[in-house]
């Protein structure tokens, strides 16, 4: 367990992040005391929001997350008028009255870090004082940091500004530097899945050796979705998330090439391409890797076994045990709640096939054309191996939240 800490954490926002954020911290018991502004009344009491935090239809009674089958209730103290209850033996103030983060108490209750787990504030360069709220709003109400729940997207394809950063936990998480960042995003579950998958191989074979490279996860659903059919609302273009998400595989979007690139430079250099698709399950989702390689003139063929050992190797190196190798058949609910785990290679499933290639340099810009006329043939064959390599990760508690729980306990030591 972590030296106990004297600060106070803030948490905006009490959904599926916000809830289990809240859970990974009273377990974890760094923070002395925990501040959630949930920025309106909820239920009819605060006995209610206690309920709420209780009980968990995907990872069950709270107590048995925390201390097994014959766990105690843990949530002691309800007080109403003061906001407050003791959870697992740590104080949670509730606040319920701003949901613009300008104007949240963050100061009065002496907040320095918080974790904005709402998905609304994503762009570091809206000011501090836009009538929608801002991520830097935290900063002008009281805090020091920030640290956001989703990856950045600012408007119009803006720079990301100097004091902002994004960071992902084993993959670039040294790039933070306390003395200029003050806004971090914790990118997505799914691009901190696909950065733990991409990097052993950029180890391994370089940049120039991976020639484009694409994903597909198989995502769970998310609260974005509807759970029956309904009408979208105004201006709403993507009218798959307003489809039952009980019965439908539903095609969607995902962010996480562009957030990739944030995190690991190196994927300018590569053609890449992410997509996404939504199916019925509550949590634990899966991503397919296909990576087209350029096979070296010497040495090994790029086989089936050497992709496994180059993940089986860092693994074994991951002394936080981000990344698992596992030759086990594995299914998703296998993976849902297991800690800190970023991506879990199903080596089982690893595949790997090498082909001739025949590339005309004629068709190639930027060769002159004296260097063509000097050719025999233009017409070159290369070797390229495509590897399809799996990846599963619990995109809510199990992944992605202890991670962001790291991130935090990380930032705040530096306080």
């Amino acid at each position: 367990m972590d030296n106990k800490s004297d600060l106070t954490l803030g948490i905006n926002g009490l959904g599926r992040i916000g809830k289990l954020t809240l859970w990974h911290h009273v377990q974890r018991q760094y923070f002395s005391k925990i501040v959630v502004n949930i920025g309106r009344s909820a239920g009819r009491s605060l006995e209610d929001v206690a309920h709420y935090l209780e009980r968990d239809s995907t990872y069950g009674r709270l107590g048995w997350f925390l201390h097994g089958s014959r766990a105690e209730p843990v949530i002691h103290h309800v007080d109403e008028a003061g906001g407050t209850m003791e959870i697992n033996g740590v104080g949670v103030k509730f606040l319920r009255t701003e949901r613009n983060p300008g104007r949240i108490d963050w100061r009065g209750n002496d907040v320095r870090l918080v974790v904005d787990t709402t998905g609304q504030f994503i762009d570091p360069t809206t000011p501090p004082d836009d009538a929608r709220g801002s991520a830097r709003g935290h900063l002008e109400a009281g805090a020091e940091k920030v640290i956001v729940s989703a990856p950045f997207k600012t408007k119009n394809n803006r720079a990301i500004p100097e004091d902002a950063v994004t960071t992902v936990m084993g993959i670039n998480d040294s790039r933070f530097d306390p003395r200029r960042h003050k806004i971090i995003s914790n990118a997505s579950c799914t691009t901190t899945c696909l950065a733990h998958m991409m990097k052993p191989l950029l180890n391994a074979f370089g940049p120039n050796r991976i020639l484009s490279a694409s994903m597909a996860t198989i995502h769970a659903a998310t609260g974005s979705q509807a759970v029956l059919d309904k009408l979208p609302k105004s201006g709403k273009a993507d009218l798959r998330k307003n489809r039952s998400m009980l019965n439908n595989i539903i095609l969607t979007t995902t962010g996480a090439a562009r957030a990739l690139r944030q995190v690991i430079p190196e994927m300018e250099q590569i053609g890449f391409i992410a997509e996404s698709v939504r199916v019925p399950t509550a949590t634990g989702s899966l991503i397919i890797l296909v990576v087209n390689l350029q096979d070296a003139a010497e040495g090994p063929p790029i086989r089936r076994e050497m992709i496994n050992d180059i993940y089986r190797q860092a693994a074994r190196a991951d002394d936080r045990d981000y990344l698992h190798f596992s030759e086990k058949q594995n299914v998703s609910a296998d993976i849902v709640g297991m800690p800190r785990a970023a991506a879990v290679i199903e080596g089982n499933e690893t595949h790997t096939r090498t082909a001739e290639v025949t590339i005309n340099l004629a068709n190639i810009p930027g060769i002159a054309p004296q260097l063509l006329a000097g050719l025999d043939d233009t017409l070159i064959r290369a070797p390229v191996t495509q590897a399809v390599v799996y990846g599963w990760y619990d995109n809510e508690l199990g992944s992605y939240v202890n991670m962001l729980g790291d991130r935090t306990v990380a930032v705040a030591e530096d306080l």
